[in-house]
C-alpha cells in the first residue's frame, strides 16, 4: 500500500508492505475467542520450529492480496472443539477488517476464512495408546 500525505506542511510517500499486512490480519484472527491456530499442517509445524527458537511467524495462515484502495484477505483457521464454527469464522471475519481499516487503513473488500481442522484438548496425547493392549499376539 502507497499513500501520500501531507502533516505540517511537510509531504512524503507511506508505503506499508504486504507482510505487514498480513502480519495484521494475522494478529487479529488470533485474538478471536475460538481460534487455536492458523495455517495449515505443515505451516503450523514450521510455525512451532520458529516458536520455539523465537521467531513466531504472525502472517502464518494467511494470505493477503493488496490493492491501490482495497485489500482481500483469505486466513485459514484451526478452531477449538466445541466451539460453533460459524460464529468463530464471523468473529474471524470482523476481527480481521476491523484491524485492517483501523490499523493499515485500507478499504477491506473481503476476508475468506477457511475452518482447516478442529483442535480437541488432549487428542494429541500418545499415553492411551501405550496403556491398550495389543488386540493381536
Amino acid at each position: 500500500m502507497t499513500s501520500t500525505a501531507a502533516t505540517g506542511g511537510v509531504t512524503g510517500k507511506t508505503v506499508i508492505d504486504d507482510t505487514v499486512v498480513s502480519k495484521v490480519a494475522g494478529i487479529a484472527a488470533r485474538e478471536v475467542n475460538g481460534v487455536h491456530s492458523l495455517g495449515n499442517g505443515a505451516a503450523r509445524a514450521i510455525g512451532a520450529l520458529r516458536d520455539a527458537i523465537g521467531q513466531r511467524d504472525f502472517g502464518q495462515g494467511v494470505k493477503v492480496e493488496v490493492g491501490e484502495k482495497q485489500v482481500a484477505a483469505d486466513i485459514v483457521i484451526v478452531a477449538e472443539y466445541p466451539v460453533a464454527l460459524q460464529q468463530v469464522a464471523d468473529g474471524v471475519r470482523a476481527g480481521v477488517a476491523r484491524a485492517l481499516e483501523q490499523i493499515v487503513g485500507m478499504e477491506v473488500a473481503e476476508v475468506n476464512v477457511t475452518v482447516q481442522d478442529v483442535f480437541i484438548p488432549g487428542d494429541d496425547d500418545d499415553k492411551d495408546d501405550e496403556k491398550k493392549e495389543a488386540r493381536v499376539a
